[in-house]
């Protein structure tokens, strides 16, 4: 099969396909012939060795994929071949075929398109993992997202809506601002500008944001900070910027305002039974059209390289995503 392998830690133009062996089955495993995989910021750091935790080489890159089961273990039911499912694993998405626990697949369900299956999972468990588990948000409250054309910005916008939530969204151009509008932001305001925090207290009455959803970090997350509302909850989702800021102590206590950390990674294993009650209302909301998760741009696999190139850039919109011959 053909397969993205990072044979060194590299910039990902330096990174090549390669003819690889098709992955053997194991006990509680099913095959996947992939149709889709997304390329997210994790994805960017991990092929250049600069994520928190480095795969061990060589390895393929991507985590979210859509396909059809090729074959299950003699173990595990329910996945008969040519079912349609998605998933999200460690790794291993840019390629043909992947194996993966029965356990982390889920059947697609009707009238979901690959391309669509692939750019849902980790962006959509962690918004809603994040407005809902950790920050409370409740129905009539304020949510400022950060970021908000982005993959897991444009998701959280969406579950904000969903949620009851009044969503301001906060984002760099025109354009970036009239994408998260459309899809569901009540207002919007550009954070480039001088003064953005005077448009804000004005959209939220003098009171501010009472939930912020953050995964841009650096400077901006201490000035959205210090607009927080009275008992605001901060979510830290990540540091698109590049830039992890340093938060004086006093201002959560002037602001009444508390920091919540989100780490999609850990969910699983520390919070099970949540993480399983995140992922059943999502496939309900997406069943039932309820949520039509968004997609960027699709690229065809020879040019996934593009795919990064995209996600990397400051004028990219929603996910990207690999379309997998």
């Amino acid at each position: 099969m053909r397969a993205v392998v990072v044979e060194n830690y590299d910039r990902i133009e330096n990174i090549a396909i390669k003819d690889v062996a098709k992955p053997d089955i194991s006990a509680g495993m099913v095959r996947v012939r992939i149709q889709a995989a997304a390329v997210g910021f994790v994805d960017g750091l991990k092929v250049q060795g600069l994520y928190q935790t480095k795969d061990p080489l060589p390895f393929t890159p991507g985590s979210e994929f859509a396909g059809v089961v090729d074959e299950a273990a003699s173990d595990v039911s329910g996945f008969a071949p040519g079912t349609p499912v998605l998933g999200m694993v460690r790794n291993g998405g840019l390629a043909q075929y992947v194996c993966a626990p029965a356990a982390d697949l889920f059947a697609t369900p009707d009238g979901i398109a690959p391309e669509v299956g692939a750019s849902f999972f980790a962006n959509y468990l962690t918004a809603l993992y994040a407005l809902s588990a950790r920050a409370k948000l409740r129905s009539g409250e304020t949510l400022l997202v950060l970021g908000a054309a982005g993959g897991v910005g444009i998701a959280a916008v969406q579950v904000g809506k969903l949620l009851g939530a009044r969503v301001i969204a906060a984002a760099s151009t025109e354009e970036k601002r009239q994408f998260a509008t459309k899809f569901g932001a009540d207002s919007s305001l550009d954070y480039t500008r001088e003064g953005w925090r005077d448009e804000l207290k004005e959209l939220t009455g003098g009171e501010g944001a009472d939930v912020i959803f953050d995964p841009v970090g650096g400077e901006l997350s201490l000035q959205a900070f210090r607009s927080i509302a009275w008992n605001g909850r901060h979510l830290v989702v990540g540091f698109a910027s590049g830039t992890i800021p340093a938060l004086k102590f006093n201002l959560p206590l002037l602001k009444g305002g508390a920091l919540l950390g989100v780490d999609l990674a850990q969910i699983g294993r520390r919070e099970p039974e949540v993480r399983a009650e995140v992922i059943a209302q999502l496939f309900t909301w997406l069943s039932e059209k309820t949520l039509v998760p968004v997609v960027g741009r699709v690229f065809p696999f020879e040019r996934f390289h593009e795919a990064f190139a995209a996600m990397a850039t400051r004028s990219a919109l929603g996910k990207m995503v690999v379309r997998i011959d």
